[in-house]
């Protein structure tokens, strides 16, 4: 949960950036596009300090329109939920700027041109997969984040986070599917996020 609030804190920090568009069209292009798209995480997360790393799985869910649901359901339950003006976790509920909104549609949603807002982009796109390293442009956020690497297929399937600290966090996504409309449950999950 920690992790996730840093990443999309560290996010809405970003300056700007530059990709090659050809790259990111490429990869774009073979991405699955839905209103829709949820599945399964399994986290690892590899401090310093641990000699074993942290290991979190849940859920998420993506509406282009209502936001992000992010579930923990191991170790300890928590939700997440996330959508362009509102984060709202069990702590409470925080603003969040509208630029917010991108980095869910550019992660989960396949608006990968939405990332050169704030980060350096480069990687390969291959014949049945493709990979993206991050770097981000802003000062600031490069105290917290050294690199940052997406690969996938058709989906975005892993997420590793290179902490400028030493940390490692590695996430894999499962299980995606593309609904064509939300369960009663995470309609219920986003009726928290309405004003």
């Amino acid at each position: 949960m920690i992790l996730i609030k840093a990443l999309f804190l560290s996010l809405l920090l970003c300056g700007q950036g530059f990709a090659s568009e050809d790259l990111l069209a490429g990869i774009a292009a073979r991405l699955v596009k839905t209103p829709i798209t949820q599945g399964e995480f399994h986290q690892q997360k590899h401090l310093k300090v641990l000699h074993k790393p942290l290991i979190s799985s849940g859920t998420f869910t993506y509406d282009q329109n209502k936001g992000v649901i992010w579930k923990t359901l191991t170790p300890v339950v928590s939700v997440l939920l996330v959508n362009e003006s509102k984060l709202l976790t069990g702590q409470g509920e925080q603003a969040v700027p509208a630029a917010f909104g991108k980095v869910f549609k550019a992660m989960l949603g396949g608006d990968l041109a939405a990332l050169t807002d704030g980060f350096n982009v480069t990687g390969s796109d291959q014949k049945t997969s493709w990979q993206l390293e991050l770097t981000p442009k802003d000062d600031m956020l490069k105290k917290v984040i050294g690199t940052m690497l997406l690969s996938g297929d058709t989906e975005l399937r892993k997420l590793e986070i290179r902490e400028a600290g030493g940390n490692v966090t590695d996430i894999a996504f499962d299980n995606i599917s593309h609904p064509a409309q939300l369960t009663d449950e995470q309609q219920a999950d986003f009726e928290r996020l309405s004003p």
